[in-house]
C-alpha cells in the first residue's frame, strides 16, 4: 500500500499535473497576506508573521510549506504595502514564490473601521523537479529528467476585501500569468505548470460577553481543476489571550470539471488550532489536522507552526479585538 501511495504522488507531476502548488494551511485566518494582496496594511502596523506546515508526515514525499511575510500601512493607511515570500515541496517537486504586494484602501466611515481595499502583488515563480528523488517503474523511463529541472517566470495576484470591526470578507485570484509562461510543447519530458488559484474566504465574530469572543470562518480554494476544497472553522477567543478552534476540510464538485473524477471522496481531514497571545503584539500558533481519506492509515497527521508579532498604533488598540 505504501508503494501504492508514493506512486500516487509521483502521478500527481505527471503530465504537467494538476497537484497541489499552493501550500495548504489549516491556519489561513491567520495568514491573510498569504491568500489575499488586498490584506496588505489591514492592521495598520508594521506586521511579520511566518507559518511552517508538515502535511501527511509519515509519508515519504509528503508536502512541506513555508510562508514569512510582512506588512504596513503607508499615506495615512490609505495604501498597505507588504512581501510575501513562501515555499512548498512535495515529493520531487518544489516550487518558491517571492512577491510585492501593493493595496489601496477606501475607507467607508470616519475611523477606517469599514473598509475595502483592492489589492495586487507582482513577483516571481520557481517551479522544478529534481529527477534523482523520483523512481521509475521501468529502467531508463526518459520522460524523467536528469537531475533538477527549473523554471523561472514573472507572477502576479489580485484582490478586493471588505473589512469592518465585526466581519471580513475577500476574494483573490493568485497566479494569474505563470500558467501560460510554464506550457511546455514537449511532451518527452516531465515538466511541471503552474496553475491558477481562486480564494473565497469570510469571516465573522459575536462577542458572547467581556470574556469571550467567538468567530466561525470558511474557505473556499478552486484551481478549476481539481475538486473545490472548503474549509470550515469555529474558534473561541479568551480574555484577547488564547485562541482555541476546530477545523473541518471537505471537497466538493461545484460546476462541471472534465478531468475529476466520479468516485473522489469528499471527506479531507478534521483537526484544531490554538493561537496564544505570549504579548499584546506577539502570538505563536499551532495547528494539527488528520487525514480522513484512506491516507489516515499510513500519515500521522499534519502540523501547523507560526508566530506574529507587530508594532502597536493608535488605532489598533482601538479595535474590537484582533481578530483578522
Amino acid at each position: 500500500m505504501k508503494k501504492i501511495i508514493l506512486s500516487g504522488l509521483f502521478f500527481l507531476m505527471l503530465f504537467n499535473a494538476y497537484g497541489q502548488q499552493e501550500a495548504q494551511y489549516g491556519q489561513y485566518v491567520f495568514n491573510g497576506l498569504y491568500i489575499n494582496p488586498a490584506y496588505a496594511g489591514y492592521k495598520d502596523e508594521i506586521y511579520f508573521q511566518a507559518f511552517y506546515r508538515a502535511q501527511w508526515t509519515g509519508i515519504k514525499g509528503g508536502p512541506r510549506s513555508l510562508s514569512v511575510s510582512i506588512d504596513a500601512p503607508v499615506s495615512d493607511g490609505k495604501l498597505g504595502l507588504g512581501a510575501l515570500i513562501s515555499t512548498d515541496k512535495i515529493g520531487a517537486q518544489t516550487s518558491l514564490n517571492a512577491m510585492g504586494n501593493l493595496a489601496y484602501r477606501i475607507k467607508l466611515n470616519d475611523d477606517g473601521t469599514r473598509a475595502v481595499s483592492f489589492g495586487l502583488g507582482l513577483g516571481v515563480l520557481q517551479m522544478g523537479i529534481n529527477g534523482s528523488l523520483l523512481t521509475p517503474n521501468e529502467i531508463g523511463d526518459t520522460r524523467i529528467p536528469t537531475g533538477n529541472q527549473t523554471n523561472i517566470v514573472p507572477d502576479a495576484r489580485a484582490g478586493i476585501q471588505y473589512s469592518s470591526e465585526r466581519f471580513f470578507i475577500g476574494f483573490s485570484a493568485n497566479s494569474l500569468i505563470a500558467p501560460y509562461l510554464t506550457k511546455d510543447k514537449n511532451f518527452d519530458i516531465l515538466t511541471m505548470k503552474a496553475e491558477s488559484h481562486f480564494y473565497l474566504t469570510t469571516a465573522t465574530i459575536y462577542r458572547l460577553n467581556e470574556d469571550l469572543i467567538f468567530k466561525p470562518s470558511f474557505l473556499i480554494k478552486d484551481d478549476l481543476h481539481g475538486p473545490t476544497s472548503v474549509d470550515l472553522n469555529a474558534f473561541l477567543l479568551f480574555r484577547d489571550k488564547l485562541w482555541l478552534g476546530g477545523l473541518y476540510r471537505t471537497s466538493m464538485k461545484m460546476y462541471p470539471k472534465k478531468n475529476l473524477q466520479k468516485e473522489l471522496s469528499n471527506k479531507s481531514a478534521l483537526g484544531f488550532i490554538a493561537e496564544f497571545f505570549v504579548k499584546p503584539n506577539f502570538r505563536v500558533g499551532y495547528g494539527y489536522d488528520y487525514s480522513l481519506s484512506k491516507l489516515s492509515a499510513f500519515d500521522h497527521g499534519s502540523h501547523e507552526l507560526s508566530i506574529g508579532f507587530y508594532l502597536n498604533t493608535i488605532r489598533s488598540q482601538k479595535k474590537l479585538c484582533n481578530c483578522f
